[in-house]
This record gives C-alpha cells, sequence and structure tokens, in this order.
C-alpha cells in the first residue's frame, strides 16, 4: 500500500531542523518525537547545514559541543581515577 504524502509547513521544518541543530540531537531521536520520517528530517538538516555552510555556529551549538566534551572527559577521568584507586589497594596490601 502506499501511503499518502505529507506537507509539512516550512514553520515545522525550520523548527525540527533546530531541535537537531541547536540541542546536538541525533536525527532519528527528533524524528521519532515529531512523527516523521527519519530521511526527511534528515533532508531538511543537510539542507539546512548547505543553506549555512559558511556561518559561525549558533552560541547555543558552541555551549552544547562544549558541554558533551567536558562530559565526555569527566567520564574519562572518572574510570582513570577508579582505576588508579584499584592500583593503590592492590599495591597497599602486605604482599609477604
Amino acid at each position: 500500500m502506499t501511503q499518502k504524502r505529507r506537507k509539512y509547513s516550512s514553520e515545522f521544518k525550520d523548527e525540527a531542523v533546530r531541535m537537531v541543530i541547536e540541542t546536538s540531537r541525533p536525527i532519528a531521536d527528533v524524528a521519532r518525537e515529531l512523527g516523521i520520517v527519519e530521511g526527511t528530517l534528515g533532508v531538511w538538516v543537510a539542507a539546512y547545514r548547505r543553506a549555512h555552510a559558511g556561518e559561525a555556529p549558533s552560541p547555543v551549538a558552541e555551549e552544547n559541543a562544549r558541554i558533551r566534551e567536558l562530559e565526555r572527559r569527566n567520564r574519562e577521568l572518572t574510570m582513570e581515577n577508579a582505576f588508579l584507586k584499584k592500583a593503590a589497594a592492590y599495591f597497599a596490601k602486605d604482599h609477604r
């Protein structure tokens, strides 16, 4: 069965693209949330990125990227810290 082609307003498209760009959420998640096909949203996002290729990223997008990097670094340091605690406990044991 074929489905009817849905028409979306330009405001809806802009809002959907903004949700992907500004929040750095995956296209699949946003598409699922909005009830649209992932490929359709991907086309909209790609068109937006081509149209705005020369522009500097928005401050919100830059801040989100910075937060993601800090969270990644925090996870990495937490794992290193846990490993070092275990190693210190191992070497602190009396091995005679």
